[in-house]
């Protein structure tokens, strides 16, 4: 009787090697032989989910973008204060943990191939409103206002929406230098800013 494959634990199983090798020796690293070999499969039975590096680079954004926003979806159903869903959800996009260092480094990675791989144009494409999207939730709710019901949909609000295009920048400037160098941003000093940067974007609040 023909062994059946689980092809979604499959899926999440090549998934974490992609990443892992990715983060650890980088996209031009991240090769379909090592990926087969660190999986312990063959390259043929890597054919279902990719065939080339374009394919792999495309499947590991692709799933790591899923994992990351179901990760958000979870705390915005949450029954939550506003201001602890609003760091929360940042806190998603920031390398405070092995998995989320994982996330960054391979997040990183990609979207600078995207620049220059055309296979990647889709990512290119949705990474900076994806995660702007993001930064008016947490602005939003932290706020008490109403969020956006889309991407690319602005806050009601035009001074808070600027505050959240303000909030992506530095979101993105400390997830890379954090990113880069690990020792001299340790998780509570990522959370310190956080909180520090929360408090200058909306003076008002305590």
């Amino acid at each position: 009787m023909p062994k059946l494959v689980d092809h979604d634990q499959r899926r999440a199983e090549l998934a974490r090697v992609v990443w892992d090798v990715i983060s650890r020796d980088g996209i031009e690293g991240a090769t379909v032989r090592k990926i087969a070999e660190q999986a312990g499969v063959s390259i043929g039975g890597l054919r279902h989910y990719f065939d080339s590096q374009r394919g792999l680079l495309l499947f590991a954004a692709k799933a790591m973008a899923d994992k990351v926003t179901a990760r958000i979806a979870g705390h915005l159903r949450g029954d939550l204060p506003g201001r602890d869903r609003a760091r929360l959800i940042l806190e998603e996009l920031l390398p405070l943990d092995a998995d989320r260092r994982v996330d960054v480094d391979v997040w990183l990675a990609c979207l600078m191939r995207s620049r220059f791989d055309e296979s990647l144009a889709e990512l290119h494409a949705a990474g900076l409103p994806g995660e702007r999207h993001i930064c008016r939730l947490a602005v939003a709710h932290f706020c008490g206002q109403p969020p956006p019901e889309h991407i690319g949909d602005p806050l009601d609000n035009a001074h808070l929406d600027r505050q959240a295009w303000r909030l992506h920048t530095f979101i993105n400037g400390l997830s890379l230098q954090a990113a880069m160098y690990p020792r001299e941003f340790p998780v509570e000093e990522i959370r310190r800013l956080l909180h520090d940067e929360l408090a200058a974007l909306l003076p008002d609040t305590p």
